[in-house]
């Protein structure tokens, strides 16, 4: 027996109808008059009233007695901290990774910010050899790679800048060049990869190997995550605005609309 969808249910239209008010004032971002708030929901002033009285009763809503203005009550507080609470974004992330996966036909993976760095922790094969730079637990560097640049360019840890400037000085002492040449060199790497709101690398870490990562930020505009590609250089197009940047970094930005974050989130 085939069992309907959530679409084709019945409901209670009523609770539906009245979710509109509480969507209204969670988008108007502050205090509403009944006749403006009525007007936006697509119902009659004295049909919003009604759900009103039952939402300040129960708390969804609450009234400045002063203005008679209406917002959302502490309940909503309540079910809001609830909801983040359980966002977690390796779980969420997985069918995002498998989408992504069949969209571009590429590897996939997921890194969070660990004690050791930028860290591996999901992932999504699409086959091929290159599946081993982004296995579970694998710690990506900092300054050429498309997952650790991601967290450089946007991740606010102090811990970033730590280890940042540790992998600079070790870099250096290996292609004996000074660290401030490294350092400004980075810089600008950075600053492209922050107007592009997405990370590239090609090459640098693996020979052969192009990748992009797209930041994940959460509902305070924190990066929490970083979803990544990697494909081998002929196969993978690596500009910036290739259909593959393009496919990576809307999948950073719907896991961070799962995450609670506004459209546009990040850094300033």
């Amino acid at each position: 027996m085939e069992r309907s969808s959530p679409d084709e249910r019945h409901g209670i239209q009523s609770i539906e109808l009245g979710f509109r008010i509480l969507k209204v004032l969670a988008q108007h971002g502050r205090p509403m008059m009944l006749k403006d708030l009525a007007a936006q929901a697509g119902m009659a002033p004295a049909k919003a009233h009604r759900y009103l009285v039952s939402f300040l009763r129960i708390g969804l809503v609450e009234q400045d007695r002063r203005s008679g203005r209406y917002d959302l009550g502490g309940w909503c507080l309540e079910l809001g901290l609830a909801g983040l609470a359980r966002l977690d974004p390796v779980r969420l992330a997985e069918p995002i990774l498998e989408d992504l996966c069949e969209q571009i036909h590429e590897t996939v993976a997921l890194a969070v910010w660990g004690n050791r760095g930028a860290t591996i922790v999901r992932w999504a094969d699409a086959g091929g050899a290159i599946t081993v730079n982004l296995r579970p637990g694998a710690v990506l560097p900092l300054t050429n790679s498309a997952t650790g640049r991601a967290f450089a360019a946007f991740h606010k840890a102090p811990a970033v800048k730590q280890m940042l400037q540790q992998e600079l000085q070790e870099n250096a002492r290996a292609a004996n060049v000074a660290v401030g040449t490294l350092r400004a060199q980075l810089e600008k790497t950075l600053a492209e990869i922050r107007r592009r709101g997405i990370s590239r690398a090609s090459g640098s870490l693996t020979p052969g190997i192009n990748g992009f990562s797209a930041p994940v930020y959460d509902h305070s505009g924190a990066m929490v995550a970083a979803i990544t590609t990697l494909g081998s250089v002929g196969n993978f197009d690596n500009d910036w605005d290739s259909p593959i940047a393009v496919a990576v970094k809307a999948a950073g930005e719907a896991l961070s609309l799962r995450l609670g974050a506004h459209a546009g989130s990040g850094p300033d």
